[in-house]
């Protein structure tokens, strides 16, 4: 019995932690899309060509993303001790 109970403890435990990682990764691709949008459209009034301005843009909101993402995994699988 006792073996069962932390089973489904252990399984509550895993699928809140998956719920909140999704729901993180959710706002990190609207940040995606924010800092995409804003950094295409001020690219392309700047006069120039689309290919460069989707390649520079993509480039630099990835970066942006996986610093995110990496800021993400210190909070979970490192959180800080207090």
């Amino acid at each position: 019995m006792a073996n069962k109970l932390v089973a489904v403890f252990l399984m509550c435990i895993v699928v809140a932690t998956a719920l909140n990682v999704h729901t993180a990764e959710a706002a990190i691709d609207e940040q995606f899309k924010a800092c995409f949008n804003t950094c295409h459209s001020e690219c392309k009034d700047g006069g120039l060509g689309t290919n460069f301005c989707e390649m520079r843009c993509d480039s630099d909101c990835s970066a942006k993303e996986v610093a995110a993402v990496r800021n993400l995994a210190d909070i979970f699988c490192f959180p800080q001790m207090m």
